[in-house]
């Protein structure tokens, strides 16, 4: 359904360039994205198990970030030569294989009990409530470090891109796609590490190398408007969100292990990081606009910094939900 709403969104934006349909199409887009992506951590899950996930995880974003890297191209190619229309008839197309793709799974193939992460629970097997997530304080920290990162991040590649784009026109088109690729190749050669470092290390050393990048590569951009410099400085964003992309998912499978509530956690923390990009988005825009784009850029520093010490999980003793309603103990490991 996600794969053929984001057809439908693309086609409406492509034939209907209206006011209201290319709302309604924007609806459509987001409601997918909220959706592939949670969905196929969920069936990755229930393939491989908790054993394998931190691998499996890595090389999905990965071949994520290699589909990201062909669109971003294709797209500024596409743009530029034919025009920005073509791009929504691109995604369209793009469904087809993502469909056939699907149907290769089969069903029989996935533990739906452990997709959602229900083994290894309460005798009767059933997910706690909802709102015993509230009472998890590991889980709520890093709800709110999520929400901080992506109110860092989101806005500096628009910034960057208005930076690059001024005054070149069509050309603006072909640096922003620059932009992209740049990030998801970094993305790429990173993804599968992470994931296999991520049992190694531990999660929270990786977060913190993620986290630490943001405001470096936020205060380098002040420093320089050499076009060079800037694609340069854009391998940190690459960095950043190829390791928070794997381990962070890795974090929210292990803080979610035997309560029934995985997918419904991913579910909320994306609307959580979504509202947070969302802010940093308004809120930057509304800064350079009255000031300087080196405020913007700046400002996001200093919200970058103030999450570069996420807590780990404490050592508690059992790696199970306890007997009682909505009290977690989990496993003494590290974010």
């Amino acid at each position: 359904m996600g794969v053929v709403a984001l057809s439908v969104g693309a086609l409406l934006i492509a034939l209907l360039p209206a006011f209201w349909s290319v709302m309604s199409a924007q609806v459509l887009i987001g409601g997918t994205s909220s959706i592939f992506g949670p969905a196929i951590c969920a069936i990755s899950l229930g393939i491989v198990g908790h054993k394998l996930f931190d691998c499996r995880q890595g090389r999905n974003q990965a071949f994520n970030s290699a589909g990201n890297v062909v669109a971003a191209v294709s797209m500024g190619l596409l743009g530029y030569f034919i025009s920005n229309r073509s791009l929504f008839f691109f995604v369209a197309v793009c469904t087809l294989p993502t469909l056939l793709t699907l149907l290769l799974i089969h069903p029989n193939e996935i533990d739906y009990e452990l997709a959602r992460g229900t083994k290894q629970t309460n005798a009767d097997g059933k997910p706690v409530a909802a709102y015993a997530l509230l009472q998890d304080n590991p889980l709520l920290v890093f709800l709110v470090c999520a929400v901080m990162f992506h109110f860092a991040n989101a806005a500096m590649l628009p910034l960057l891109g208005e930076m690059l784009a001024k005054g070149k026109g069509r050309v603006s088109m072909m640096f922003m796609s620059a932009c992209v690729v740049t990030t998801q190749l970094v993305i790429n050669l990173l993804a599968t590490w992470a994931g296999r470092t991520a049992r190694t290390w531990g999660r929270k050393p990786l977060l913190l190398i993620a986290f630490g990048v943001l405001p470096v590569r936020a205060i380098l951009y002040t420093l320089t408007d050499n076009t060079i410099a800037l694609f340069a400085i854009q391998i940190l964003d690459g960095v950043a969100a190829g390791i928070f992309g794997v381990v962070s998912v890795l974090v929210i499978a292990h803080l979610t292990r035997g309560s029934g509530r995985f997918n419904f956690t991913l579910g909320a923390i994306g609307t959580a990081v979504g509202i947070g990009a969302a802010l940093s988005q308004v809120i930057a825009g509304s800064i350079v606009h009255h000031f300087s784009a080196n405020t913007g850029f700046l400002f996001l520093a200093a919200i970058a910094l103030t999450t570069t010490r996420p807590e780990g999980v404490h050592h508690v003793p059992d790696d199970r939900v306890a007997q009682g309603r909505g009290h977690f103990h989990y496993l003494s490991v590290d974010w």
